[in-house]
């Protein structure tokens, strides 16, 4: 019987937001989101209805009970997440406008997850019918023993045979517990058939400066050349990868932004890339690259040969994210292929 689940794995936080557009110092009111990148990606993935699972820490309280409340509601898998430690994980998001930009500010340290110890995890007993495992370098960054438990998983899943598919998600204010992320994201790639990240991201685990991505509309046009020998001295840098995948964004201000992706095929030494989005106006950006990651994912077990499509897919869902609160993309299979070929705007009816 051919295997089908995904397992991610990281954290799950509430994010707090002040109404619109409003500054963190401004007002009395907070909204409240759950999130997290690898919950993003399981709650996406579950929505699309694929077999997944998410692993986790929470803590034995209302708020641990609250996060797993929402977690289920999307048909997830959460029956290995571990209960304990003090307090789940928040980070306050104020949304940019105009020329200001956004800001995030995390409140993560002594939190469940934070606290997890190497060996609570029984990634043998969770990884053995599992066909996709996903990470992140977020989960590396957060405690040296996350970053352990992740290797666990990892090298348990490449013992089991199980794919293994990477998001590089670097986030510099995270990384405060002494080892460098450099040298810790170029081991996590090491594992890796499959690597997601931006192009800031790609130039972070490599050390390689990225191409520039300067489109101000949709008719820009990307040097193909240049990404191709970019991806080959990639492929030098991470030879078990199969497929690498670059989204790029250029943020013209807070609510206008052009987005696009390429796929680079190592076995086929092929690019791929796809249509130019000119999203405005941006309604949430948090997200937008967990869609893509998720969407690729479902689109990859669905049809793995054709490339083409599995990039317009997963960019159409990221497109989409933008137009949706919150940190997950709450979209449909039909709504994201509608949108690779519509312009949007109409009233379905």
């Amino acid at each position: 019987m051919k295997r089908t689940k995904i397992v991610t794995f990281g954290e799950i936080m509430l994010r707090f937001s002040k109404p619109g557009y409003l500054r963190l110092t401004e007002g009395s009111l907070f909204e409240g989101h759950f999130g997290g990148s690898e919950a993003n990606v399981a709650v996406s993935l579950a929505n699309l209805g694929d077999d997944a699972e998410f692993v986790t820490r929470v803590p034995q309280n209302p708020m641990g009970d609250a996060a797993l409340m929402h977690l289920r509601q999307f048909g997830l898998d959460v029956g290995h997440v571990v209960r304990g430690g003090d307090r789940l994980g928040t980070y306050y998001f104020e949304r940019g406008a105009a020329m200001r930009n956004s800001k995030v500010v995390y409140d993560r340290k002594w939190s469940s997850f934070y606290t997890l110890e190497r060996g609570m995890i029984p990634w043998k007993e969770i990884l053995k019918d599992a066909a996709y495992f996903h990470c992140s370098g977020i989960t590396c960054a957060i405690s040296r023993d996350a970053m352990d438990t992740t290797f666990d998983a990892l090298a348990q899943a490449d013992h089991l045979g199980v794919h293994i598919t990477a998001d590089i998600n670097y986030r510099g204010n995270l990384w405060n517990y002494g080892l460098n992320p450099r040298d810790v994201l170029f081991q996590m790639l090491q594992y890796s058939d499959m690597i997601f990240g931006d192009q800031n991201e790609w130039e972070v685990a490599s050390g390689v400066s990225h191409i520039p991505f300067t489109a101000k509309d949709s008719h820009f046009e990307i040097d193909r050349d240049a990404y191709i020998a970019y991806f080959h001295e990639m492929h030098k840098l991470f030879p078990r990868c199969k497929k690498m995948v670059m989204a790029l964004r250029n943020q013209l201000s807070s609510r206008h932004h052009i987005l696009t992706g390429l796929l680079y095929d190592a076995e086929k030494d092929t690019l791929y890339t796809s249509r130019l989005y000119d999203i405005q106006p941006i309604v949430d950006p948090m997200g937008v690259g967990d869609a893509f990651v998720a969407a690729y994912i479902h689109a990859l077990i669905k049809c793995a040969e054709d490339n083409q499509r599995n990039l317009d897919f997963a960019l159409s869902a990221s497109a989409l994210k933008n137009t949706i609160s919150g940190d997950q993309n709450l979209v449909s299979e039909d709504e994201i292929l509608d949108n690779i070929t519509a312009s949007g705007g109409r009233i379905k009816r």
